[in-house]
């Protein structure tokens, strides 16, 4: 049954006039008396009377009249609803985002993803990377960006940017003297281990044994912020990635010896078809210059008394 032949019928019931029913459908009164007979040998009877200059709808037209009124207000209800879900109007997104993400990185990103959907509800949800792999495939949240050193079979990662390590510590440590800070040069600083840092898992995939031999672990948290006001304090230095200080005070030197570095990527579950949303925040995230800088009016990452590292 077609939605025209129920569009005519209804604009009948409305004026019960032929001329003017066809004038307000923007059809010829032989068109719409053709639809209506069509419509009448589908159901059956006759939907309208006619009696000289009269029209008036039979018992079966009545009947019709209420289901096709409901029908045609879900219909109209469900194309508004794809209109607003086209243009990401009222679309809504949840996104993971694990812990250790730079603020500068996320912000231009944001900023980025706003400028193509202005409209869109998003939901950041901040966790770190197991937590954020079982939210996906639960399907708590729609899409993550995190870093892993192996994802299986079930998600799905788009690679976004590399990320270095970095030895962070407070000012007049001796790594301020170097240009960069060879692994074995930790033997015997007291560190301040970060829970649920993704370092570990990177060394292991280049083969070297446990990366804290040799280290004196004084103190473990997963705060970022405790650890680096400890760092700042002059309690211990740690292994930090190289977008991630947020305090003044922190100093930083390349990693190296072996270097080390972490891939961020988008991540989606594998074979689960993408909604607009995702769509878009898929699409934003590739064409960003992640590793390029971001807008100088951003608040830097690097306190103004730590000059950065050249790498």
């Amino acid at each position: 049954m077609e939605n025209r032949k129920i569009r005519y019928f209804l604009t009948m019931c409305q004026t019960l006039n032929f001329s003017r029913a066809a004038e307000q459908c923007e059809v010829a009164v032989p068109t719409l008396t053709k639809a209506i007979h069509k419509l009448e040998e589908e159901l059956g009877g006759q939907l309208f009377r006619r009696e000289r200059h009269l029209t008036h709808l039979t018992d079966l037209g009545r009947l019709m009249q209420q289901h096709f009124s409901v029908a045609q207000d879900a219909l109209d209800a469900a194309r508004t609803e794809a209109e607003r879900y086209s243009s990401l109007s009222e679309a809504r997104l949840k996104m993971g985002v694990f812990s250790t993400m730079g603020a500068r990185q996320l912000t231009g990103y944001l900023r980025a993803l706003r400028a193509a959907a202005p409209n869109l509800e998003l939901t950041l949800w901040e966790s770190h990377c197991e937590e954020l792999a079982e939210a996906l495939t639960a399907g708590e949240i729609d899409v993550a960006i995190m870093s892993a050193s192996e994802y299986g079979e079930r998600l799905r990662a788009i690679p976004l940017y590399h990320e270095p390590f970095y030895i962070a510590f407070a000012p007049g440590h001796r790594f301020e003297r170097m240009e960069a800070v060879p692994l074995r040069e930790l033997t015997g600083e007291p560190y301040i281990k970060r829970l649920h840092c993704e370092f570990p898992a990177n060394f292991a995939k280049l083969g070297q044994p446990t990366p804290y031999s040799g280290l004196q672990v004084r103190y473990m948290t997963e705060r970022e912020d405790w650890v680096q006001m400890m760092v700042a304090t002059g309690l211990g230095c740690t292994v930090m990635p190289h977008f991630l200080p947020m305090i003044e005070g922190v100093l930083m030197r390349p990693l190296i010896e072996p270097a080390v570095s972490r891939q961020i990527s988008m991540v989606t579950v594998a074979g689960r078809p993408h909604s607009r949303p995702v769509s878009t925040a898929i699409k934003c995230a590739r064409a960003l210059a992640w590793e390029a800088g971001l807008p100088e009016q951003l608040p830097s990452p690097w306190p103004a008394r730590a000059a950065r590292p050249q790498t």
